[in-house]
């Protein structure tokens, strides 16, 4: 074109009258021309597109104001699969002709209707030839017999859609043929609009009415822009069918089902819809942001900090002091109020919030130093949930937290995909499934394939059953009235970036050994849970995100056993993910927050492997162990929930390690008997979730399997053991139970309340080898008639008594009391206790305190003095109860003074006792500090009526 001819909007406004071949042979005058042809995308192109007979809008029926990327694109993609069906045309006519030389055949038209050549298509069938075309005008066609077609014709209607009706039974026997731009409707004798065994059909534009399609492999089909009123297609063992951009109204029974193994015979067609499916652009998603996670955790800290740490008295500073640098472990000398001496603290070694004010000792105080350890907690998660939660802020979580793209999963799990490039069997996408009652059914070995489709308002969208296999891509599932995907009978396959929400049962629901992969879907605002899995039922569920559902966002029962891994599950309206009824199943690595009930509740014989998540910012508690619940809970962050950190009922059996359990509202860990708190269980403790779904659940007991995981540690009693419970509300460790409880190697620290209190123990409630420090209140309380046993222990800088008891039955031996503001240990009234081997210091009150007639063995103890107006022991009266054997009393004499806890070194001594992840990587780090500490004796106690039966 030259530079000084026509503008080019003149030339575009020239070209705009011109038909498609003028366009086609005008785009190949030179480059200038094909640029200009090009850029009548949205005008030519445009007009085109829409005035064909064939087609509709090319993103009807999901879409239809959405205008695509080319409009020419379009045109040419629906033009190319228009002709799929004759791309045989060279081999029969080859096979009809003997001549060499012949010359290529025309197509004919043939007329039908009032008129015009042929009256019925039935006589214009007995006349036509290879590909000929048959045109019916608008009207009324019926016929009164089965129509067999023998020769490839095409069939097209005249006018505009729905002016011409064919009432027919079509028995399709030849290789190949095009339907275009009919209604189809039942003929009388039979509900059968069309079938075919072999060949290839391809129906384009056209309407079908209250009848069956019926496609047989190795037959195959190609549907395009039709609709389905009350209509059922049935595909049985097809090699390849493709049904796009068509809609599905009304239906009673499935819409679509899908039967059989993949035929492995295939006709002529399936290579040429094969390459038609490559070619068209790629369903599979690019970089963006509508999925959101993923979750690594591998960078998290351990769980525990061994510390070596010393300890430094002196009057002349308030306990909330700043300071600088730390003197070495083990110094000989401290001055009072020398400048040499300085003092480094740090938050997880005395915390100045939980001093009260008020307190500062107008006494001189002499100085000396005690050499001992402590265990802190670490920083998890890479130190993002270490301090406390601000009142009002929204959550941030950390950047290793974000979930990862469909792509990002794709690209890591090649398998998956694999799968999700592979098409077989029945290929659906751009469809509209309404106002019926099924979607797709896959039964019988079937493979489907389900692309950007749109499921609403039916009983479900997609039932798999009986070893069939459904990839499922980008698909929007909403407002059915059961569940909006069904598997069961070891279904399986990809569930995929799909958006499931408002649907009245399970978004997802997985039976009967059904084992799918579910990644980076969105699953939310159900009116019952996100995705359940029951009776047997595996899968992996992976990096999605689950939310807003009135029940569990997941819930596993009936041996239900997944692979629950990086998803992010949040504000559902009871817990995050529920296992009950013998429910099973690996949960690591997700984000489960802001949920109404537990983030996860694990009752009735429920025996997860719970591992490596982030629990937090929940409206009750962290982890919730009800009756009978069982399972591994190992290595979780369980933060700023508003109940509990941990809850458990007393008739449960968990096995509680290597958690960080930090600023939850209430306690870190509760243990409470059910005998107890029957029908007072807070924020619906009391409450489970009912299951109907498909008939009665408890039908599935019949089919479960026995088999046990050798992985499973077995636990005969419930243990909490080498866990961080630090900075939560009330006691770090509430126990209130009638069945043994072992509690051993925690880290329980700078709680709002004791560290342990035992309000109820009727079985022996052991405590071994915990780190007890900078609480509110005392270490340890033992409640009447309670029996314990404390050995092995750092009770270390609380801000009450060391242990205080009044128990039936309670054994001290072997602890470090030290530092605590209160007496190192107080012996209440009507208490028999047994303190046998301890190392015993308070800052300002008695070592041992013996008040009324308590029954008590003192023996073999070292007791450091505390105050120089304090003694060592006291006893309020004349006990003849209490005796006295072969202790050891250190009084200081001068300043200069230097006790050492040695041989053994301070308690707890943790190394042949760490388990769990904190275990499994070598190399505690061990850091020299220093920490000012000033105490005070313990001014009051809640009343005996439990803090949790006031949470929401």
């Amino acid at each position: 074109m030259e530079a000084g001819g026509l503008p080019l909007e003149l030339w575009r406004m020239i070209l705009g009258y011109l038909h498609l071949p003028d366009l086609g042979r005008c785009s190949l005058v030179c480059r200038a021309w094909r640029d200009l042809i090009l850029s009548l995308d949205r005008t030519r192109w445009r007009q085109l597109c829409l005035g064909c007979i064939e087609c509709r809008h090319p993103n009807w029926p999901n879409q239809p104001d959405v205008e695509p990327e080319s409009w020419r694109e379009a045109f040419k993609q629906h033009y190319l699969a228009s002709k799929t069906w004759t791309k045989n045309a060279a081999i029969l006519e080859t096979s009809v002709c003997f001549s060499l030389f012949r010359r290529r055949r025309t197509r004919r038209t043939l007329s039908v209707g009032p008129g015009h050549e042929f009256h019925s298509l039935g006589s214009a069938l007995a006349m036509a030839s290879l590909f000929d075309r048959i045109l019916l005008f608008p009207g009324m066609h019926e016929e009164q017999g089965e129509v067999i077609l023998k020769v490839p014709v095409e069939i097209v209607g005249h006018g505009k859609l729905g002016e011409v009706a064919l009432l027919a039974s079509i028995d399709q026997q030849c290789s190949t043929m095009r339907l275009c731009n009919l209604v189809f409707m039942p003929a009388w004798f039979s509900p059968f609009m069309f079938k075919t065994t072999s060949g290839h059909v391809q129906f384009d534009n056209c309407n079908f009415e209250n009848g069956h399609i019926q496609v047989h492999g190795p037959g195959t089909c190609q549907v395009k822009f039709c609709s389905f009123k009350n209509t059922h297609v049935f595909l049985h063992n097809v090699p390849l069918c493709v049904l796009e951009n068509c809609e599905f109204v009304g239906s009673e029974n499935n819409s679509v089902t899908v039967e059989g193994h993949p035929s492995s015979e295939k006709n002529w067609a399936y290579a040429y819809l094969l390459g038609l499916i490559k070619s068209s652009p790629s369903v599979l998603p690019t970089e963006d942001s509508d999925s959101l996670m993923s979750l690594d955790l591998e960078s998290r800290d351990q769980a525990w900090s061994p510390r070596t740490c010393g300890i430094v008295i002196e009057g002349s500073q308030s306990p909330t002091s700043p300071a600088s640098s730390s003197p070495k472990a083990g110094s000989q000398e401290a001055e009072v109020g020398s400048d040499v001496e300085r003092v480094a603290r740090t938050p997880d070694s005395s915390d100045g919030g939980l001093s009260p004010s008020g307190e500062d000792e107008d006494e001189d105080q002499l100085t000396y130093r005690l050499s001992y350890q402590v265990q802190g907690p670490r920083p998890v998660l890479g130190g993002s949930f270490l301090g406390p939660p601000l009142p009002g802020a929204s959550i941030q979580l950390p950047s290793c937290l974000v979930l990862n793209s469909l792509q990002q999963e794709l690209q890591k799990d090649r398998e998956a995909m694999a799968l999700a490039s592979s098409v077989q069997g029945c290929l659906i996408r751009k469809c509209l499934f309404r106002d019926g009652k099924g979607g797709v059914f896959v039964c019988s070995y079937g493979r489907a394939k389900m692309e950007r489709n749109v499921f609403r308002n039916l009983t479900y969208a997609v039932r798999c059953i009986h070893n069939s296999k459904i990839i499922m891509l980008r698909n929007h599932i909403h407002h059915c009235r059961a569940s909006g995907i069904f598997l069961r009978l070891e279904g399986g396959g990809l569930i995929a970036g799909n958006n499931i929400y408002h649907n009245a049962e399970a978004g997802v629901d997985i039976r009967k050994k059904s084992n799918p992969l579910i990644l980076c879907n969105q699953i939310h605002h159900g009116l019952r849970s996100g995705i359940v899995v029951l009776g047997n039922g595996k899968g992996i569920i992976r990096n999605n995100q689950i939310f807003s559902n009135k029940e569990a966002g997941i819930y596993i029962l009936y041996h239900g056993n997944p692979v629950v891994s990086q998803n992010h599950i949040f504000r559902g309206h009871a817990a995050g993910i529920a296992v009950n009824e013998n429910g099973r199943g690996l949960i690591t690595e997700n984000v489960i927050r802001e949920n109404q009930w537990g983030g996860v509740d694990i009752r009735r014989g429920g025996v997860p492997v719970l591992r490596s998540n982030l629990i937090c910012f929940g409206y009750s508690d962290g982890v919730v162990v009800g009756d009978e619940g069982k399972g591994l809970i190992e290595g979780n962050t369980i933060y700023a929930n508003k109940g509990c950190g941990v809850w458990m009922m007393s008739s449960s059996l968990p096995h509680v390690t290597s958690n960080h359990v930090s600023y939850n509202g209430l306690y870190g860990v509760a243990v409470f008997s059910q005998k107890d708190g029957s029908g007072e269980f807070p924020g619906g403790h009391g409450a489970q979730e009912s299951f109907s779904e498909d008939g009665d659940a408890i039908l599935w007991e019949t089919e479960l399997e026995k088999d046990e995981d050798p992985l499973r540690r077995p636990v005969t009693v419930a243990l909490v053991e080498s866990n961080s419970v630090n900075h939560n509300g009330a006691s770090g460790l509430y126990v209130q139970s009638s069945e043994a409880l072992h509690v051993i190697t925690n880290v329980i620290h700078a709680n709002g309340d004791r560290g342990i209190t035992v309000a109820q123990s009727s079985q022996l409630t052991r405590v071994a080898n915990n780190s007890i420090s900078c609480n509110r209140q005392s270490g340890v309380k033992v409640e009447a008639q309670c029996k314990v046993e404390l050995r092995g222990n750092g009770i270390y800088d609380n801000r009450g008594h060391g242990i205080i008891t009044k128990g039936d039955s309670t054994v001290v031996i072997e602890n470090d009391i030290i530092g605590n503001r209160g007496s190192g240990l107080q012996l209440l009234p009507t208490s028999d206790t047994k303190v046998i081997k301890n190392r015993i210091h308070s800052f300002r009150a008695y070592g041992i305190a013996v008040q009324g007639r308590a029954k008590v063995l003192v023996q073999e103890n070292i007791i450091f003095q505390g105050k120089t107006n304090k003694t060592i022991f006291q006893q309020i009266s004349n006990n003849r109860e209490c005796i006295m054997q072969n202790n050891k009393f250190l009084v200081f004499k001068k300043k200069s003074d230097t006790w050492r806890l040695a041989n053994p070194p301070a308690r707890p001594h943790l190394e042949n006792s760490l388990r769990g992840p904190s275990a499994a990587h070598g190399g505690q780090k061990v850091t020299a500090m220093a920490t000012r500490i000033t105490a005070h004796v313990e001014g009051g106690y809640h009343s005996k009526r439990s803090i949790f039966c006031t949470i929401l």
